[in-house]
């Protein structure tokens, strides 16, 4: 079967298509499909205007009160956080607001789509509902038209907008969409026609939706158990619900999931970041705003936008603000399927230490070697999705519970990954945590040793232009699926502190480098060709409480700055990773002083001066690597 792919804008990744997007009083199906759509009842007349608070004072609304009385969460973030709060940026020319109900046909597709809907699907639109302190949000809900039972609901949250139809993510195929989704969420095509109904929130401030629009935290979360608990109670609910989606649909169901509403079965968080602090912006202790920068000015709302960039300028360290955007993920009790990609960097080490983390004992990790959105809407996948959402929320005994807790892409660059490969949990048990010490052969590069050199020696490169690498042959099968940690012992030649980035690469016999796949490569911000890692050395305090052998966790509260001459040992994690290595390739370590191979978005670095490696004797900086049986 041939595939037709796309690949759109920059923006269309940062779902800006979503954001800028008209929301049509008409959806008008491809000009080329005789199969069209009918209006089931007229739009309200009521003008749903809420834009302050979004009170919901006016009963002729019709707003639904969520009706969570055990709900504590707060609804504001405490003065003392000094949290920052934009502009908004206003709605599209031309949008179009207020009760509908539609009648999607079976056989219709839309926009560049060429996947026909395979039923009939009713979408209703912009449905008020009260938020606990009378704020009114929007949503849409999709159900099939004429179901007999009542329906189990999959919730899509996030401030992108609920516009339809929508084209699919780069990379998606286009027979493989439909369009009737929001941007990052779950297809109607396929849920409405598996008997699903389908929730499209427009979070608090997004478009119409009422208040000030919050970037996850404690305030969202509440707001999520307030639509959850809503959900359940609608006449077509079945009382069970669940979560789907990508990026920062994913992200939401860390924090919504955390706070546990009664009615919330499952989760499918596909690949999202946990800590918004440590996996995002602050990465390593180096700032790294460019992303959220690109994604938080194209937020669309009447009202105001939280400003997490705006906020980390005045408060560069950790703090309550920042703890409030790590959910406790080991607070759910869900049932959690959890997507991670392995080949592109924005979302791995937060996706998979919070599956590490997870508290439920329903939890399933399944990690691809392709990219989120190709991921998530390859049809085998949302298959195997839906075996899970079945079993959880419809009560099936499909026997999903035989699956393997863990099943992961073992990249092979230059090979045949291996897909699927089952494992018992995370980490891997039995995984052999390997060291192999940096060896200087000369002050610019240098090979690995099994053991510790007896002797000192250094390397050293240019802070903002060199670099240095360490390499290794293979001399059997090699294979890593896990955590890696380099443990650099650092000095600074000119300078009280030091941005170190460093990268591992797999090449072959002749030292050309071997990448992952394509698809990857389609991804924003544009992956490195390795597993990445980064530290500022003043932000190297460990937090002891949540560092393990393999993965170090810093704190990021205090700034210690270098003295001159001063050495210090840097802990730095690796992205997680899962890569193999045939018998004469090669492992390539580079570290330097900024991004290694072009890789990530513009950042500014403390670096000047020169970087100086030491290794050997009682400064024996290493690579250490999560060996795990060849996979057959």
């Amino acid at each position: 079967m041939t595939r037709t792919t796309r690949l759109s804008s920059t923006w269309l990744l940062l779902g800006a298509l979503q954001l800028a997007a008209c929301e049509d009083d008409e959806v008008e199906p491809a000009a080329s499909n005789d199969a069209g759509e009918h209006d089931a009842h007229k739009p309200d007349a009521h003008s749903g205007e809420h834009k302050d608070a979004g009170k919901a004072a006016d009963a002729a609304d019709g707003a639904q009160s969520a009706g969570a009385s055990d709900n504590k969460a707060p609804v504001e973030y405490p003065e003392q956080w000094q949290t920052i709060f934009v502009d908004g940026n206003p709605l599209p020319e031309g949008f179009q607001f207020g009760r509908k109900k539609t009648t999607l046909e079976k056989g219709s597709t839309y926009l560049m789509q060429t996947l026909p809907l395979p039923c009939d699907v009713e979408w209703d639109r912009d449905i008020p509902v009260t938020l606990r302190d009378g704020t009114v949000i929007y949503v849409d809900v999709l159900t099939p038209p004429n179901y007999k039972d009542k329906l189990p609901a999959i919730m899509a949250w996030s401030p992108y907008g609920k516009t339809m139809p929508s084209n699919g993510p780069t990379s998606v195929p286009l027979e493989w969409f439909s369009g009737i989704a929001k941007f990052e969420g779950p297809d109607a095509a396929f849920w409405i026609c598996h008997d699903y109904a389908i929730v499209n929130v427009d979070t608090r401030g997004a478009f119409k939706s009422g208040g000030d629009l919050q970037v996850f935290g404690q305030v969202d979360a509440g707001d999520g158990y307030d639509v959850v608990e809503w959900i359940a109670e609608q006449p077509w609910s079945n009382g069970s619900i669940g979560m789907h989606g990508a990026s920062w649909l994913s992200i939401a169901q860390w924090n919504i999931a955390a706070s546990n509403p009664p009615h919330l079965k499952a989760i499918s968080p596909w690949n999202g970041q946990s800590d918004l602090y440590r996996n995002s912006i602050v990465q390593g202790g180096i700032p790294d705003t460019e992303f959220s920068t690109r994604v938080g000015s194209r937020m669309v709302s009447e009202n105001k936008v939280e400003s997490t960039v705006g906020r980390l300028a005045d408060h560069p360290l950790w703090d309550e603000y920042w703890a409030d955007k790590r959910p406790k993920v080991e607070n759910i009790q869900a049932a959690a399927y959890v997507g991670a990609d392995i080949a592109t960097a924005l979302h791995t080490a937060g996706t998979i230490d919070a599956f590490r983390r997870l508290g439920t004992k329903n939890k399933w990790l399944r990690v691809n070697n392709t990219n989120e959105w190709y991921d998530q809407y390859t049809p085998e996948n949302q298959e195997d999705l839906l075996r899970f959402f079945d079993h959880f929320l419809k009560g099936e005994d499909n026997g999903w519970t035989d699956t393997p807790e863990v099943r992961v892409a073992v990249m092979d660059p230059g090979g045949e990954d291996k897909v699927n490969v089952p494992y018992e949990s995370w980490p891997l048990p039995g995984t052999e945590y390997r060291k192999l010490y940096l060896s200087p052969e000369n002050e610019e590069r240098g090979t690995f040793a099994d053991k510790a050199p007896s002797d000192e020696a250094v390397v050293q490169y240019d802070a903002e232009s060199g670099e240095t690498t360490f390499t290794i042959t293979f001399q059997e099968d090699t294979q890593i699926v896990g955590h890696a940690i380099a443990r650099l012992f650092v000095e600074a030649d000119g300078n009280d502190d030091l941005d170190v980035f460093a990268l591992v690469e797999k090449l072959d016999a002749e030292d050309n480098g071997l990448l992952p796949s394509e698809l990857a490569k389609a991804y924003f911000p544009m992956p490195p060709p390795g597993v990445p890692g980064r530290l500022r050395a003043s932000m190297r305090e460990l937090d002891n409480d949540l560092s393990t052998d393999y993965l170090p966790v810093h704190k990021f509260k205090t700034v210690k700055k270098l003295a001159k001459d001063e050495i210090v040992a840097l802990d730095i994690a690796m992205m997680p990773t899962a890569l193999r290595w045939h018998t004469g390739e090669k492992l390539r370590l580079t570290i330097a002083g900024r991004f290694v191979r072009g890789a990530g978005l513009p950042l500014t670095t403390l670096n000047k001066g020169k970087h100086i490696i030491h290794s050997g004797g009682e400064r024996a900086s290493y690579l250490q690597l999560p060996v795990v049986p060849w996979t057959k």
